[in-house]
């Protein structure tokens, strides 16, 4: 016998009822309603990142990074396709692709330095930008921004932008509950403005670059744009000099965004490098901005 009408009717309504329960679940849990539909490659939680990004902390960085892309390679895992003109953005109005390209529509570079800041090698850095008249973005740690807020305040006065590296870069966040993804974000956005009261920070970068769709909303639902890169030198290693120079020298992308580090380590590799490439750009043309924010 088929189903009366009446019973069509109750089977509605049952319907409609688990799903107001489900949508009551998931409010009350704070999970971000806002999902990925950039086509970018995210970190499942629950799910070990290729590559072992628990190990990227130590010298190793994830293989679901831009960390080929400098060199005409397209990444596997990484947000390839992320920033495409239908990508959904956040109440807020940043997009939740995540950023690889320079603002700008022409030869145009951003340079990202990340993990610091460090009493060494922050100070270093931001000489040898300030000789060649160029404008970063540092990638700041909550807690070294905590531990350092004159060195951030110093980053600001120079007119570089700030961006959010997490509280303490743990690259395992990608596969942690919610919750810990949103304290991460929140509460270094929190550690790095208070270091520079009233400097914005307009950015976040997921440890080893390991977003997750939650992470990326939860990041652009406070303002900050997930950024991510085009071209990594592979610095953080200390490969050496003329493979850091090789890497960002050859078959640059469409308005690169560039990754080195000012911390988690020795970085006079990275100083050295700096001073050979920043003239070397200027020279084929290259102008200095920072990552776009606002736009795919």
């Amino acid at each position: 016998m088929g189903i009366t009408s009446i019973s069509a009717r109750r089977l509605r309504r049952t319907g409609s009822a688990a799903t107001a329960a489900v949508l009551g679940i998931l409010a009350v849990s704070g999970t971000p309603a806002l999902a990925a539909t950039d086509g970018s490659a995210d970190k499942a939680a629950g799910t070990k990142p290729s590559g072992s990004a628990a190990s990227a902390g130590k010298g190793t960085k994830p293989s679901g990074s831009a960390a080929s892309a400098g060199k005409g390679t397209k990444p596997s895992g990484s947000a390839a396709s992320a920033g495409n003109p239908g990508a959904a953005r956040s109440a807020t109005g940043i997009p939740l692709g995540i950023s690889r390209l320079a603002q700008g529509p022409g030869r145009d570079v951003a340079i990202t330095i990340d993990d610091g800041p460090d009493p060494r090698w922050t100070p270093q850095v931001l000489q040898v930008l300030r000789k060649n008249h160029v404008k970063a973005t540092f990638c700041m740690i909550g807690t070294k921004a905590q531990k350092y807020p004159e060195l951030v305040r110093a980053v600001a006065a120079d007119g570089h932008r700030l961006c959010n590296h997490s509280v303490d870069h743990d690259v395992t966040m990608d596969h942690k509950p919610v919750a810990f993804q949103k304290q991460q974000i929140l509460q270094g956005k929190a550690m790095i403005e208070k270091a520079a009261p009233g400097v914005p920070v307009g950015y976040y970068r997921a440890p080893g670059g390991a977003f997750t769709p939650d992470s990326r909303a939860i990041a652009a639902a406070s303002g900050m744009r997930p950024l991510g890169w085009s071209v990594d030198p592979k610095d953080w290693s200390r490969p050496g000099l003329p493979a850091i120079i090789s890497a960002v020298e050859e078959k640059l992308p469409q308005q690169p965004t560039v990754l080195f580090h000012d911390g988690g380590g020795d970085r006079s590799e990275t100083v050295a490098a700096l001073k050979e490439y920043l003239p070397w750009l200027t020279s084929q043309g290259y102008r200095f901005t920072f990552p776009a924010r606002t736009t795919p």
